[in-house]
């Protein structure tokens, strides 16, 4: 991931040394072991994420290397020939990697992933991946998110970034100094230049690091993949490089303090986990690794881990663990298309050693050969234009299959109604039901337009002014009345748990001439509580945006009064703590019962749906779509699946005639399993939402429910 090995070591002399660093190689090989082994084995090497940053550190240590080293013996550096030099490294091997994935996608991965894998493609071709990720609130560490191809592509961007803006800062630090009246020459450079590149490089280095533990707190998702916030782990190499010769250690010392940077790597591999604050204050843990392990080879003696480091096969994953960090992933997310199953540890082995492989063949035919091509090699003209034709090369690529997926998409344009058979989807399990194979063989097993729980009705219009915060807007009206008199006015609120349910609650209201009023934030719970984020910990900024929208949203349906409230919620995964000590289920469920009784006192109706029972928390995403065959495999037991909801600890503990809860399990679980098919129905549309075909089936049971509290008029 980061620049070739052979680099200037940075002294406080002229005369600089090419020395090859296998300490250095180490931990090019660490770092891709640990990436590695993370994304195959995520619940054993919790961590293993960190290798980034210790491929970032080394990137910074060895291109301000290079960059201080032509300064000495220049007195300035070629930016285009740096550039190209880069462009040969780096992008023929990348390239290839991505049109490879675009391949793999089309042949193995179902159309509906075509579209995001296919932009995300895109932004990695133009080394923008890691704001894509960013402007998408990604979280990169989520076990059970439907990750694309190329998404580990969001590092190299940051690198690519770097690339680019670090030079011009140490060019403009020496240029600065020579402008304030310093010395220009060589050796008045040394002096006052260098000093300069220190002021930067520690500038950097701190307002970065700032910004990471602030950011990180704020919007961690983001600050995840933030240039800015990354930008302090190549300054800490920079600052290695430009001072790490000034520090003189005895070789004992060199020992320990190499041993324990190695030690913090393992560490932070081990211990930090996807619920770990990162980068933050947690990222100094590997990064000062790192840099101790560095600061520690500089003396080139040879250290007690050189009898490990230096072995020939240790060097060699070194040596190739550029192209093993981009094969590794597009085949670990294609294989279990390829193979028609869920990951097995034999399947995870395959695709490491497959990886190796390619990664191999792709160091010898592809990088080396890349930067010795004499018709580039000799241009940087040549080589900025080659890099911009494949450039164009892929996007011209992704538009053949962003337009190729929307001819399929308009061909899968949900039904107008839905009829269902006595024993299809929901219908299997209602009582009485006599169905021979309630969970057999799904009548399909890819998730198109027909099944998405988010889309919008012409009937909506546009968002109203209301309940808005900064560009988030949440709230339509929905216009279904057809100019009925005095037709009845429904609210459905919460979070994309109340949205899943919007294709059964629109069918009713069709049939019954409602005006609907949707409030949806996602994550947010409507209810009185403290709440902190969703499944982990927010920023405070998106936890106050959250909190002040539910106590808005429940002040404005007391003022509007409704004649029914239909609310639900992912409120298990709600993180709220009031500082009562009591427990966060119990918390959640009183405060649900404050808003309800609130809305109740305003003589207004309220119908709460319990949540459905996990999906991607207890099974593998494409769990039927692998299993198409038997989707029965992908039952789980019910009380694993259906842990309490609070939702339904509310509705025990309320007594009001106008509040009532709907608990419809007994439509997804029989007593003893969860299932993910039923009467031949693919139950869920991904890892957290239920399919909207299912979910229409439910109208009925539904409509009989908001018989219970309202009369007609």
């Amino acid at each position: 991931m980061s620049a070739p090995l052979r680099t200037a070591t940075p002294t406080s002399a002229s005369r600089r040394e090419r020395v090859f660093r296998t300490d250095i190689q180490a931990l090019r090989a660490v770092a891709i072991g640990l990436v590695v082994l993370n994304h195959l084995w995520p619940v054993r090497i919790t961590g293993g994420y960190v290798g980034v940053d210790v491929f970032f550190v080394i990137s910074g240590f060895l291109i301000t290397g290079h960059l201080v080293g032509e300064m000495t013996r220049t007195g300035g550096v070629r930016l285009g020939a740096f550039y190209a030099r880069r462009i040969r490294r780096l992008l023929p091997a990348a390239f290839v990697v991505l049109a490879t994935s675009l391949v793999l996608l089309i042949a193995f991965l179902p159309y509906p992933r075509w579209a995001r894998n296919a932009w995300e493609i895109a932004a990695s071709a133009g080394y923008v991946e890691n704001w894509y990720l960013a402007a998408m609130s990604v979280n990169y560490s989520a076990l059970n998110d439907a990750a694309s191809m190329v998404q580990h592509y969001w590092s190299l961007s940051v690198e690519e970034q770097f690339y680019i803006v670090w030079p011009l800062l140490l060019l403009a630090a020496v240029a600065i100094s020579a402008r304030l009246g310093r010395d220009s020459t060589r050796r008045g450079w040394q002096g006052h230049g260098s000093k300069a590149l220190i002021v930067v490089v520690a500038t950097v280095g701190i307002l970065s690091l700032g910004a990471s533990v602030v950011y990180t707190v704020l919007a961690p998702s983001q600050a995840y993949f933030a240039t800015f916030t990354r930008g302090w782990e190549f300054a800490v190499g920079g600052a290695v490089a430009l001072l790490g010769t000034r520090v003189r250690l005895s070789r004992i010392t060199a020992n320990v303090v190499s041993i324990l940077g190695f030690a913090l790597i393992a560490f932070s591999a081990l211990a930090f986990d996807h619920t770990t604050p990162f980068p933050g204050y947690a990222a100094l843990v590997p990064v000062l690794g790192t840099a101790a392990v560095i600061v520690a080879g500089n003396s080139h003696a040879k250290l007690w881990h050189a009898n490990v480091t230096a072995l020939r096969p240790v060097q060699w994953v070194g040596g190739i663990s550029y192209s093993l960090y981009l094969w590794h992933w597009p085949l670990i997310v294609a294989a279990p298309f390829v193979i028609g199953g869920e990951a097995s540890t034999v399947s995870k082995v395959c695709v490491l050693l497959i990886s190796v492989v390619l990664a191999a063949l792709t160091k010898r035919f592809v990088e080396d050969k890349g930067q010795t091509w004499s018709f580039w090699r000799t241009s940087t003209r040549r080589a900025l234009l080659l890099m911009l034709a494949g450039m164009l090369l892929i996007a011209a690529l992704v538009a053949g299959v962003l337009t190729w997926y929307q001819t399929r998409v308009e061909a899968d344009r949900p039904p107008a109604q839905v009829v269902a058979s006595s024993c299809e989807g929901p219908l299997a399990l209602a009582p009485g039901a006599d169905c021979t194979d309630p969970f057999g063989a799904a009548d399909y097993s890819v998730m198109t337009t027909k099944n998405e729980y988010f889309f919008t009705p012409p009937e909506c219009g546009t968002f109203l002014p209301i309940l808005t915060y900064g560009e988030k807007q949440t709230t339509l009206e929905c216009d279904f009345s057809g100019g009925a008199a005095n037709p009845q006015r429904v609210w459905l609120v919460g979070d994309s748990h109340a949205q899943q349910w919007q294709g059964a609650i629109f069918d009713i209201a069709r049939e019954r001439n409602w005006i609907v009023t949707t409030s949806y934030l996602g994550g947010c719970p409507v209810a009185d509580v403290a709440f902190l984020g969703f499944r982990g910990p927010w920023g405070p900024a998106e936890a106050d945006r959250c909190n002040t929208w539910s106590e808005d949203l429940s002040a404005t349906i007391r003022a509007a009064k409704p004649d029914l409230v239909i609310t639900a919620m992912a409120a298990r995964q709600d993180l709220v703590d009031d500082g009562s000590g009591d427990p966060p289920l119990e918390q959640m469920s009183d405060g649900l019962i404050d808003y309800w009784t609130a809305w109740a006192d305003e003589g207004i109706d309220v119908l709460a749906l319990a949540d459905p029972p996990y999906n991607g928390e207890v099974r593998d995403v494409d769990c039927v779509l692998l299993n198409a065959g038997d989707p029965e495999t992908c039952a789980r037991p019910r009380g694993e699946a259906q842990p309490t909801d609070p939702v339904s600890m509310a509705g025990a503990a309320e007594r009001s005639d106008s509040i009532a809860v709907l608990d419809l399990t007994d439509r997804f679980c029989d007593a003893e399993r969860c299932y993910a098919v039923v009467g031949g129905i693919p139950v869920y549309y991904d890892a957290d939402h239920l399919n909207l075909e299912y979910v229409r089936m439910l109208a009925p049971e539904i409509s009989g429910a908001i018989d219970g509290l309202l009369s007609d008029e």
